[in-house]
């Protein structure tokens, strides 16, 4: 998008944000004048969970394009279920924000801040005549509301007189009646096409505590009038939400027109929907209190405190959101896309590490005893500013099992008995003979090296196919290491009949006696590497203390989901 002068002599900003239809509408109202130019957005979510990575894609638009046309964007927590909202989420919602990169500066608000004004609003809705009190059941009310191709019927209250509504109103705010005993209803059409227009409540009685104003109420509003309002009260400009929203924008504007305020625009856009993973609140809470998962934050989790732990870069994250863009259709994404970017994001900034997860013992029988050297080693081939690092070299180390064969097939290229390797940054390996246990399990490799092949190719310009990696035996740091893989063997558990028989059983493995580089001793939770070979890979920033790493792996070096489904 260029920038162009238009007639009010106001200019559309520069953006290297791609166009979409959000977009196009507004650029449309600046043009036009519309709300004198501005742009305000909000991201409104409720306290009463953790956000995920569907949350992102509404952070990194709300944010951006409020940052793109020299806006603003309102964090506000619709906070108008007390039975469910906790400051711990608030807290973490706040948090997550933040760490994508996104700041709100003064502009936090809770819808509970206007919890009297929006109870004027509806005291004026009465007086207009335009709502009332309904005594009917919440069956009773669903019953009389009718189907898709039936029209509703009025509630035998919806004629109440206004004093009488006011009467009423009152009372339930002064909790006079029981929950459920009766609803605040719009008054607006029962045989409405919009079944979301037929009569929608406005105020339920809810007698719990609320986080912030405690006991002060026992009447909330319903989301769709504390939205709209909320919006109106903040002067936002463009009410941006996801595609179940489309059918409530009618209503939406109903409030608004009714009560006379100032009115911003709704638009709505796809939501995201991820493969092998669900986004639903209700099935993540599900995970959580059922014990299937450790926590939101746990590594398998798609929220954002669980994409953080498990070594996810806000950069990535936000690359992610942009390269998706923003669609009228809902669709499916590919995981994949979501780990292609973040491979992208730690190709750059990763230290290149050793690490062996499955131990195998060798002892280079020519090398001196009680000698050890220092190679030089190369933090990250793509980065020269990343520097180097010193790696202990001694006569016994220790490779991963999977790197030696005793019988290997014909394009394992690996070390087994005769066979010549490089090891990293160190020298040429020949395997000379194995060593195994009372059940014929190799445990330990006979090993000669070639002195003069140190850091480089053979004088003799003989060549090896293979090049693996090591650690020095009396160096090497213990670790646990997690190998993370998706949460849910189905493309798409949400349409299951029953999304928790999706659970990958083998969703995580715990390795105990890793083994890796000494450099890694002082690693700090949070510290993002690649383990050559085998990974991207993090400190766990919960379960990690000073000299006990635990490694998270982020993503594989490629993808291998393909593979493991076909296992």
């Amino acid at each position: 998008m260029s920038g162009s002068s238009i007639e009010n002599n106001q200019e559309i900003p520069e953006s290297s944000a791609p166009p979409n239809f959000i977009r196009h509408f507004i650029e449309e109202d600046i043009q036009t004048g519309k709300y004198d130019g501005r742009v305000v957005t909000r991201f409104p979510p409720e306290p009463n969970g953790y956000l995920h990575i569907g949350h992102a894609k509404s952070i990194c638009l709300n944010f951006g394009l409020s940052i793109d046309y020299h806006g603003a964007c309102h964090l506000r927590f619709d906070d108008t279920n007390p039975e469910k909202e906790e400051v711990e989420y608030v807290e973490s919602i706040e948090a997550d924000v933040r760490w994508l990169g996104f700041d709100w500066k003064d502009h936090l608000y809770f819808t509970s801040d206007y919890f009297d004004k929006l109870y004027d609003y509806a005291v004026s809705l009465i007086q207009m005549g335009k709502a009332y009190v309904d005594s009917l059941s919440a069956e009773e009310i669903r019953r009389y509301r009718g189907t898709l191709t039936e029209p509703g019927k009025d509630s035998p209250y919806r004629n109440r007189s206004v004093d009488e509504n006011l009467a009423l109103f009152e009372k339930m705010k002064e909790g006079h009646f029981d929950e459920g005993a009766c609803v605040l209803r719009a008054k607006i059409n029962m045989a409405a096409p919009n079944m979301v227009m037929r009569d929608p409540a406005l105020y339920r009685i809810r007698k719990a505590s609320h986080h912030r104003t405690k006991d002060k109420w026992c009447i909330y509003p319903m989301y769709d009038f504390a939205h709209c309002l909320s919006d109106s009260i903040e002067r936002i400009t463009h009410s941006i939400c996801t595609l179940e929203f489309e059918n409530n924008r009618e209503l939406y504007d109903w409030i608004l027109d009714a009560l006379n305020v100032y009115h911003p625009r709704q638009i709505e856009f796809a939501r995201l929907n991820l493969s092998y993973t669900v986004l639903s609140k209700r099935k993540l809470i599900e995970l959580v209190t059922n014990g299937h998962v450790t926590g939101w934050d746990d590594p398998r989790m798609p929220t954002i405190s669980g994409l953080r732990r498990r070594g996810y870069t806000p950069e990535s994250i936000r690359k992610f959101c942009e390269r998706i863009g923003v669609a009228k259709r809902d669709s499916m994404v590919d995981l994949g896309l979501l780990e292609y970017m973040i491979r992208e994001d730690l190709n750059k900034k990763a230290h290149r590490v050793m690490a062996v997860l499955n131990p195998l013992r060798v002892v280079i029988e020519n090398y001196p005893e009680e000698q050890t050297e220092m190679l030089t080693a190369v933090n990250n081939p793509g980065e020269p500013d990343m520097g180097t690092r010193q790696l202990p070299f001694s006569k016994v180390l220790f490779i991963e099992q999977d790197d030696f064969m005793e019988e290997p097939p014909k394009k394992f290229f690996r070390l087994s008995p005769g066979r010549e390797v490089r090891l990293r940054y160190a020298y040429f390996l020949t395997c000379t003979g194995v060593v195994k246990d009372d059940n014929g399990l190799v445990v330990e490799l006979r090993c000669t090296y070639d002195p003069a092949t140190r850091g480089g190719d053979a004088p003799d310009g003989r060549k090896v196919k293979s090049t693996i990696h090591w650690v020095s035996a009396d160096h090497a740091i213990d670790a646990q290491v997690r190998l993370y893989e998706n949460l849910f063997s189905s493309e798409n558990p949400a349409t299951e009949e029953d999304f928790k028989l999706c659970i990958n059983e083998n969703s995580v493995q715990a390795l105990s006696g890793c083994k890796v580089e000494p450099s890694l001793a002082t690693a700090m939770p949070g510290f993002q590497c690649q383990f050559e070979r085998l990974g991207y890979f993090c400190v766990d920033t919960r379960d990690s203390t000073p000299g006990n790493p635990v490694f998270n792996r982020t993503v594989t070096l490629k993808d291998m989901w393909a593979k493991i489904k076909d296992r």
